[in-house]
């Protein structure tokens, strides 16, 4: 599986028609999604289609076609992002209507299309699955610590400072994770 971790956007037209297409990871969705409604108030629709894993490691999907004939754009949005394997993404298309009407099948060709060029500008990651991971250590090794987590690609989310140690929070995937459990066992 893969997945992004910023935004892109592609601009596609199709007789007349203008399909302005985002694709953003799913923790932009929102944010986005507004901004875009704010962005492009004259817009016929906005469509969106999103594929994310929940917390049991279950593929979660959800669309809107906003009006456009049902399964005329959010359905090949979703199948071009199961077709490409991608997990926690969205893609958002703005549509602004030339005049032209496309009719069902086009429709579905030109959102499918809109999707399949902004995920080719996207710049795509190896998608791996992330578990929490608590730890402390004692201030004298967090520099130690620090440079390792740097080494092995971690980045530390929180920390809490007390009377004499450091809790780290963090987010590994599972061979970090291990690469961290060795260093903890034979530095600190």
């Amino acid at each position: 599986m893969q997945t992004i971790n910023e935004i892109n956007f592609c601009r596609y037209e199709v007789k007349k028609s203008i399909f302005i297409a985002y694709a953003a990871p799913i923790k932009e969705f929102d944010t986005l999604h507004a901004a875009l409604k704010t962005k492009h108030p004259k817009a016929a629709h906005i469509v969106w289609a999103y594929r994310t894993l929940n917390e049991f490691a279950q593929i979660v999907e959800n669309g809107s076609d906003d009006g456009e004939p049902k399964g005329t754009s959010a359905q090949p949005v979703l199948n071009v992002l199961r077709g490409a394997e991608f997990v926690n993404i969205s893609i958002l298309i703005v549509r602004y209507f030339g005049g032209i009407k496309l009719g069902l099948g086009g429709l579905a060709r030109a959102y499918s299309a809109a999707a399949k060029m902004v995920l080719n500008e996207a710049k795509t990651t190896l998608y791996e699955q992330k578990e929490e991971f608590i730890f402390s250590c004692k201030y004298a090794f967090v520099p130690r610590t620090e440079h390792f987590l740097q080494k092995i690609g971690a980045a530390f989310e929180d920390r809490d400072f007390g009377i004499d140690k450091v809790v780290w929070h963090l987010q590994l995937t599972l061979r970090q994770k291990e690469e961290l459990k060795i260093f903890l066992d034979t530095c600190l």
